[in-house]
């Protein structure tokens, strides 16, 4: 995907109607400090357009990211992050429900885990409501560049066998640092989203 035009075009918070988008929309779900602004921001080849923050948790709102006027990178708010009190994490549960549940472009759910440790409950919970809202998820293990090369196989187990993952689902380890996996994620999105053809003609 070459990348020409971006814009942040909706920020929804609780209270938002979401939007009724025409374009296919690709939705990244995660743990708090899992590193998913830094893959979107690495998706975009940009530094920072989506907002990392050193607070986990941060991210309270979904926002819309217009790529090419072609399709949405829709950010889900980060789970599992201790400092927030329950009401306010069962708030920010319903709103990716919502979201889940009601979008008729949503083409593909990622969900990331730290590659460096098995998932935590949350992530099992996470993985386990994805596929009962009907998705197949495909796993990104971020923060590759964090393990040694020796490693990867063996923390790619750990992670298929931690979530106990439908067989075929496919794992794609990721650094936000390398951009190794970037690639993989794009042509992905492209495939699922029915661009792969239009970027060929």
């Amino acid at each position: 995907m070459i990348i020409k035009n971006i814009e942040l075009e909706t920020v929804c918070g609780i209270a938002s109607t979401l939007p009724e988008n025409t374009l296919p929309e690709i939705a990244f779900a995660g743990k708090s400090n899992v590193g998913k602004s830094s893959l979107i921001n690495a998706l975009m080849n940009r530094k920072s357009f989506a907002r990392t923050s050193a607070t986990p948790g941060k991210t309270q709102t979904i926002n819309f990211y217009n790529i090419n006027r072609e399709l949405y990178l829709v950010d889900l708010p980060g789970y599992g992050y201790a400092k927030v009190s329950e009401q306010e994490k069962q708030k920010w549960g319903k709103m990716i429900e919502r979201y889940l549940n009601s979008s008729k472009q949503l083409k593909a759910v990622f969900l990331l885990i730290d590659i460096r440790h098995a998932p935590s409950a949350n992530d099992k919970m996470m993985y386990e409501w994805i596929i009962e809202q009907g998705y197949h998820p495909i796993i990104i293990a971020t923060k590759l560049d964090k393990i040694k090369r020796s490693q990867i196989q063996k923390q790619v187990k750990v992670v298929k066998q931690g979530l106990n993952l439908i067989p075929g689902t496919i794992v794609i380890p990721f650094s936000s640092v390398t951009k190794q996996g970037r690639d993989e994620i794009w042509s992905i999105a492209e495939e699922v989203c029915g661009l792969t053809e239009k970027e060929e003609a």
